[in-house]
């Protein structure tokens, strides 16, 4: 039998395989490019990108928890200018397919960035809606339907790039939410985002973060996260991009039988630099083990 075919088909890219990396968990590709050739992956997704440079939160703004960290970061980075001059030259050169994650406060801060990155060879634009919007009590893009369709639909029409939505985990209904970015016109989605969680240090009563809550990720998250895709798989046609906590092949595996059409590794990269790397091997060898010729006759086959 011949080696199984790991191409994936999102409709918007074509990817060599179904794995990519979680954005905020892998810089903009040259900080893990010592350890893994970045190419090999299915794309190369970036940390948030502004309009401006954000300083992000105060320290401490990480802590470990049972099978998990929280983190409140506060999507620090450079802004929009300095990852066009510095951080997407290296990408091209590598030959990694390019995802870039656009995060803002407002929608004109969205619009800028993507009006910026529409014209750049990047395959597509993955839009951050966990941000809070400063116009609306600073309630996140991602919680209400409405929004989540005006949000997409005013991003759809300020770019030719393909738009993923970045949904929250925070919300009573995923599928609702799914829907409305399907709605306003998105490509596809891609789910979960950290789960908002609190850690407090007893001895010194205090809060461990600075920011009092995080967002939790990790292998703790990952059952909400695959209950999450398979729901939200079930009620769009677009395609599903699944995350939360995969840190080996069969997570990955499962995320896809739940009907992810790809998957996204993210704090695994923390521990183990080569984890995206594995994770690929994994699958095919899942694949070839099972006498499954092709990785797209996984996806969502568990009903």
């Amino acid at each position: 039998m011949s080696k199984p075919d790991m191409t994936t088909d999102l409709g918007f890219v074509k990817l060599k395989n179904p794995v990519m990396t979680a954005s905020g968990t892998f810089g903009s590709g040259e900080e893990y490019s010592d350890f893994i050739d970045i190419s090999k992956l299915g794309a190369v997704v970036t940390k948030g990108v502004s309009d401006v440079p954000w300083e992000g939160n105060p320290s401490p703004r990480i802590a470990e928890t049972p099978s998990g960290m929280l983190n409140a970061i506060g999507l620090e980075n450079p802004g929009v200018d300095v990852f066009l001059k510095r951080d997407l030259p290296f990408l091209k050169k590598s030959g990694a397919t390019i995802g870039v994650n656009v995060c803002g406060h407002t929608e004109d801060e969205y619009v800028e960035v993507v009006r910026k990155l529409t014209d750049e060879a990047i395959a597509f634009l993955e839009i951050n809606i966990s941000c809070p919007n400063v116009k609306a009590g600073a309630l996140s893009f991602g919680t209400d339907p409405a929004e989540v369709e005006k949000i997409t639909s005013l991003i759809k029409n300020n770019t030719d790039k393909p738009v993923v939505m970045k949904l929250t985990p925070n919300v009573t209904d995923i599928k609702e939410i799914a829907k409305a970015a399907e709605a306003g016109g998105a490509d596809g989605i891609s789910l979960i985002n950290t789960i908002t969680g609190m850690k407090i240090n007893i001895d010194k009563q205090t809060f461990v973060l600075a920011n009092k809550t995080g967002g939790l990720s990790g292998p703790a998250i990952h059952p909400v996260a695959v209950r999450m895709v398979y729901e939200a798989s079930n009620v769009v046609k677009i395609p599903v991009i699944g995350m939360g906590g995969i840190e080996n092949w069969s997570d990955a595996v499962e995320m896809m039988l739940a009907g992810a059409s790809a998957v996204a590794v993210g704090a695994a990269n923390f521990y183990n630099p080569e984890s995206t790397i594995e994770i690929i091997d994994g699958i095919e060898q899942y694949l070839d083990d099972h006498g499954i010729e092709k990785v797209s006759d996984i996806v969502g086959a568990v009903h």
